[in-house]
């Protein structure tokens, strides 16, 4: 006799719970100011549950209502609309480069409070994880009255997000580096770790033009390049968040040397090191900053634009191939030359080509980015579970 499938496992009550607490914040984060009973109405759930929730919320002070009650033709209960209370917390968001910190602390919108970058002296994690600790407690000082929830850190390289560790980042020389455990200690905050490019992915979702995209591709291009995807609700990390890893992926026709001792290595043709580098060796830059090489096309310098182009149009390659392997609703690039020039993203979706084009887009956040990605990763935590979550942070 042919089998029938067994019928699903519920859900347990604390797992149901969680979602629907979840659902309940994001509506009021997407949706704000908003009725509780159009709360309900877009989340499904009974207008007595949403009550709850919402009451839970204001007890912790994530949410707050939006102004006097008002009444719908002059008779009848009042609406009261509740809305995210952004003035009483923040998170801390720290973003580790190859060359400098970016210490932030953002609010429960994402929205960027006050940052700082602070340039390595060296790559050793300890003194680099206590700077990062010292530039948050000066931040805290300069933002009186806040509450500090958590801190967020998103770095390169391959880390697992689960145990805190960044396992192994080649260009800073970092292996089973415990930076949940050091940056809590410096800090006495909760801390949550997560590759940049997986952090990106949550906060296009949670408040960029992602939000709402049923499959999400982030694609990261800085010293470090690397990838991540979501789909639903969920980014997908693999056995120790090791999904994402394209750094050595080959690039037909390059030749440019890879420290994992190949050629023609994605990582390596398009690092913000190679683009630098073949900068100063054409006159056009004497540092080590991408931003000078941006500077010099915006002054018109040929060479510059050319550099910056033919980058974005690489990139565009990177992307139409993962584009053909993961087919996401929306893609979101984060790459110099793509946030801030018009030609560079032209030549990004030129190389995508015309039936896709239009799926790629560069990052929401701007100068920001960074700021953004170090904030993400706790304020993802906090919309996943903000019942569990939030007292823990608190």
């Amino acid at each position: 006799m042919p089998r029938t499938a067994a019928p699903p496992l519920p859900s347990p009550p604390g797992d149901r719970r969680r979602t629907s607490a979840s659902v309940v914040l994001r509506s009021v984060l997407e949706h704000g100011p908003v009725a509780r009973s159009t709360i309900a109405r877009l989340t499904g759930l009974s207008p007595a549950s949403v009550t709850d929730y919402c009451a839970r919320f204001t007890e912790l002070g994530l949410i707050r209502e939006a102004q006097a009650p008002r009444r719908a033709g002059g008779v009848g209960r009042p609406h009261v609309p509740v809305d995210l209370d952004d003035s009483r917390f923040v998170v801390g968001g720290v973003h580790i480069a190859v060359r400098y910190t970016t210490v932030a602390l953002l609010d429960l919108r994402g929205r960027v409070v006050v940052r700082r970058e602070l340039k390595h002296r060296d790559a050793d994690p300890r003194g680099v994880l206590e700077r990062a600790a010292t530039g948050l407690a000066a931040l805290l000082a300069e933002v009186p009255g806040s509450r500090p929830l958590g801190v967020g850190v998103a770095v390169g390289g391959w880390v697992d997000r689960d145990s805190g560790t960044v396992v192994e980042h080649p260009l800073l020389g970092w292996r089973e580096v415990p930076v949940r455990e050091l940056l809590g200690a410096g800090t006495g905050l909760p801390v949550h770790v997560d590759g940049h490019a997986r952090a990106l992915v949550n906060g296009e979702r949670l408040f960029g033009r992602a939000r709402g995209s049923r499959s999400v591709l982030h694609l990261f291009v800085g010293n470090v390049v690397d990838a991540a995807f979501a789909t639903g609700d969920e980014v997908h990390h693999g056995p120790r968040s090791q999904a994402g890893t394209i750094a050595h992926l080959p690039v037909p026709g390059s030749t440019e040397p890879c420290g994992c001792g190949r050629t023609g290595c994605l990582q390596a043709e398009l690092s913000e090191r190679t683009l630098v580098r073949r900068a100063r060796a054409a006159g056009v830059v004497d540092g080590a900053n991408p931003m000078d090489v941006l500077a010099a096309a915006g002054a018109g310098d040929p060479v510059a634009v050319r550099l910056l182009v033919e980058r974005a149009r690489l990139t565009g390659r990177a992307a139409e191939l993962l584009l053909d392997v993961l087919n996401p609703e929306s893609v979101v690039v984060t790459e110099v030359g793509v946030l801030n020039r018009e030609d560079c993203l032209a030549a990004l979706r030129e190389a995508v080509g015309p039936e896709r084009a239009a799926v790629v887009a560069p990052t929401s956040f701007g100068d920001s980015v960074l700021a953004v990605a170090g904030g993400s990763v706790v304020l993802d935590v906090l919309y996943r579970d903000p019942l569990s979550a939030s007292p823990r942070l608190i």
